[in-house]
């Protein structure tokens, strides 16, 4: 034990002495912004890497195969009867068309909705879809399942009109006709050339 004289030599002698400056081994409020930045960026990656949601309203869910011979038919309320008489004939000339033909049900979902969108996109009216009748009975099986997808995909999109299984020229009932509703960017170029070409006439 020292005696108050060592202690008094102790003292004076670490007088000049300055203590070191205490530097903390981790700066917890920087670890934790890292942190929070890692964490942001992890999600902002996982957000990325998501798929998108598929925004393809067709089900298969319900779809009955249907006979390679069964005639298609099908109008919306407002579909003037004329209109379908000439769509059913075959009189309204195939803008473009989509052939499923060995395609399976879900490969043939996605090209159904991606070739009506498209289409429609592009203001066109009047589409051809080839689902087959099938030759061997493999075929005629697969061609009765999509024949039956066509039949209730075309129900559920709001923008297609009207269909009817084609002429036998065009494929008979291994296709269909399809009637889509006007573009609003079609209805806008009409309008405009209506206008342009409008000529006012006198009552008589």
């Amino acid at each position: 034990m020292m005696s108050a004289d060592n202690d008094k030599v102790f003292s004076d002698a670490m007088s000049d002495v300055v203590p070191l400056k205490y530097e903390p081994r981790v700066d917890l409020s920087r670890k934790s912004a890292l942190d929070k930045d890692s964490s942001l960026e992890h999600r902002r990656r996982a957000a990325a890497e998501m798929p998108e949601s598929d925004r393809n309203v067709l089900s298969n869910t319900g779809v009955v195969p249907l006979d390679a011979w069964l005639v298609l038919a099908f109008k919306r309320t407002g579909v003037q009867n004329g209109v379908f008489r000439k769509l059913k004939q075959g009189r309204y000339e195939a803008e473009a068309t989509l052939d499923l033909h060995c395609m399976t049900t879900e490969v043939a979902r996605r090209e159904v909705f991606e070739f009506v969108e498209e289409v429609y996109q592009l203001g066109l009216r009047s589409v051809l879809m080839i689902h087959g009748k099938g030759g061997s009975k493999l075929e005629k099986e697969r061609s009765s399942i999509l024949k039956g997808c066509v039949d209730y995909w075309l129900r559920q999109l709001e923008i297609v009109q009207a269909f009817h299984s084609a002429q036998p020229r065009h494929g008979g009932t291994g296709a269909v006709y399809v009637l889509l509703r006007k573009s609003e960017e079609k209805k806008r170029e009409n309008r405009e050339k209506f206008s342009k070409g409008r000529v006012s006439v006198d009552p008589l």
